[in-house]
């Protein structure tokens, strides 16, 4: 592989959050870092909702890599400071069960406020966001080609050569494709799986609009129906049986700069085949009149942008990291934006790569065993949320059912997120990367708390929804099954009434997580006192 002037540590492919991230780490690092992308910032793009755990990553990987404008990320007041005023708040997630043609119950509806510790996360305004992000990149060393398009990749054992276009070369050690579906590598090299293993059938109609009301003026519930916080603090998710539709607004506080609001709906293609006959609008309205209330929030609405309208999005390939080279994130594919996990997945790979590859960079030794958790960790996060994904579509139709999923996935993320928590405080305690490090030794790479009684109950979820999806048991007998397994857990956090099928709104308090944290500590497993009880220390929000 020839060298000259031009050559580089490593070139990423793709300037979205995933690579500038990484890309500003390891210039931070004194590593040469080009970035090339297709396109160029400002620019459109979806996945806008962060979670709780998505903040804890955000933090420590900004402390354990020294990369303090990442960590601003992770707080809604850090936005607001240092990035900007055009981003939303989310304080919760909402999700509220549709019929046909009827009003909401008010009992079949959900909220999970986030930790009070985490403070209040945001809803990204990504055209914003991911500018600032690709800008910090470039005032750490970053060199960038913009509206740069990427004809062939060629791998040798001793380097990459990124070949354009326009016939120009760029010579590195190391690629990240961190593109998205069109990955330049993944098609040159035939990786997608044909056909995908994932579960999971959706696609997609979405836009950013201006004028959508806050649900709260047209779902008017009261009293014990009403949630603890405002269905428009947070992420609301519409949903009905086979599909879900999105509510995230970025003027949901009194700071706000930006009116629009991003909305979109997920539609399993199998129950909802593409309709040529009408516009994606059309079509989009045509399903949002199908809910009254729905249809009472978005009847001022209108769009600012061209609606975008897909086949399916679930793809997957068979491997994400080869001889010098990885596919990160959404270059390695795609389940569904419920749940929010896009970042926190693209976190969770950044966090167990970047040290690998400075690791492997200075040793000039880039043999696959130094990588081969990275392969197992992106794999996991898609399988997983494949299962959660898919037993959710299935759980929408009986509201029984989806309690149930509702709140094992709540327990998870909320303990799965303070497993970041932990590491997080220990590290800025100790110095130590031990404790980063030790996030990497589990069985279950890639689910959110990974030891051996949660992924027991999670595999319960997905066996029971595929019963009930092949018609092996009514949904009924498996949300009954599903809540006695719950009721039978000794871990669904009491003081949060996760074990109690009545308690709908999650409001993980200060308070109330004192209390959890006096519950773990005498608590018989040593999984539970390790992550909840009182001795594990938390950091304040925005720390």
């Amino acid at each position: 592989m020839r060298n000259g002037e031009n050559d580089h540590d490593v070139v990423i492919i793709g300037t979205g959050l995933s690579g500038t991230i990484l890309g500003s780490i390891l210039a931070r690092h004194g590593f040469r870092v080009l970035l090339l992308d297709g396109t160029q910032h400002p620019r459109f793009a979806v996945g806008e909702s962060t979670i709780g755990q998505t903040l804890f990553l955000l933090r420590l990987i900004a402390e354990r890599y020294g990369v303090p404008e990442i960590g601003y990320l992770g707080s809604f007041a850090d936005i607001m400071a240092n990035v900007g005023g055009s981003h939303g708040q989310k304080s919760n997630f909402g999700f509220v069960l549709h019929r046909d043609g009827e009003e909401p119950d008010p009992r079949e509806t959900n909220q999970l406020r986030l930790l009070d510790v985490a403070g209040n996360a945001a809803h990204l305004f990504r055209q914003d966001s991911d500018a600032y992000m690709f800008h910090t990149a470039i005032r750490y060393g970053c060199e960038a080609k913009q509206n740069y398009r990427v004809e062939r990749v060629d791998l040798a054992d001793d380097g990459v050569a990124v070949v354009g276009v326009d016939g120009s070369v760029h010579h590195a050690r190391y690629l990240v494709d961190a593109s998205g579906f069109r990955s330049p590598l993944a098609q040159q090299l035939g990786l997608r799986e044909q056909p995908s293993r994932l579960h999971h059938h959706a696609r997609s109609i979405f836009t950013h609009m201006i004028g959508v009301d806050p649900a709260d003026n047209h779902l008017g519930f009261g009293g014990g129906d009403r949630p603890p916080a405002p269905w428009s603090d947070g992420t609301l998710h519409h949903m009905f049986d086979r599909g879900w539709m999105w509510i995230i607004p970025f003027d949901n506080h009194e700071h706000a700069t930006n009116p629009l609001c991003s909305v979109g709906i997920q539609l399993d293609p199998r129950r909802y085949p593409l309709r040529p006959e009408l516009s994606a609008e059309e079509e989009f309205f045509a399903h949002a009149r199908r809910f009254p209330a729905v249809a009472r929030q978005l009847a001022g609405a209108r769009s600012v942008r061209e609606w975008v309208r897909t086949d399916r999005m679930q793809y997957s390939s068979t491997r994400t990291v080869g001889p010098r080279w990885c596919l990160m994130s959404h270059a390695a594919g795609f389940v569904d934006p419920l749940f929010s996990r896009g970042l926190s997945n693209t976190c969770e790979i950044i966090n167990t790569l970047s040290w690998r590859l400075m690791d492997a960079l200075r040793d000039d030794d880039f043999s696959l065993d130094r990588f081969t958790y990275v392969e197992r960790l992106e794999q996991g996060l898609l399988d997983y949320n494949d299962k959660l994904v898919n037993s959710s579509f299935i759980s929408f139709a009986t509201y029984d059912l989806w309690n149930a999923v509702f709140r094992i996935w709540s327990a998870g993320s909320m303990i799965g997120g303070k497993r970041y928590l932990n590491a997080l405080a220990r590290t800025k305690e100790t110095g130590d990367d031990t404790y980063c490090r030790r996030l990497d030794d589990t069985d279950y790479p890639g689910l959110w708390w990974p030891v051996d009684s949660y992924a027991a109950l999670f595999d319960e979820i997905n066996t029971r929804c595929e019963d009930v999806h092949a018609g092996r048991v009514s949904a009924r007998d498996a949300a009954d099954a599903l809540t006695a397994r719950i009721h039978a857990a000794d871990w669904m956090l009491p003081a949060l009434g996760l074990d109690r099928p009545e308690v709908r709104f999650i409001e993980p308090t200060v308070d109330r997580m004192r209390q959890v944290a006096e519950w773990a500590r005498t608590h018989p497993s040593a999984e539970i006192r390790d992550y909840l009880a009182p001795e594990a220390a938390q950091i304040p929000a925005g720390g």
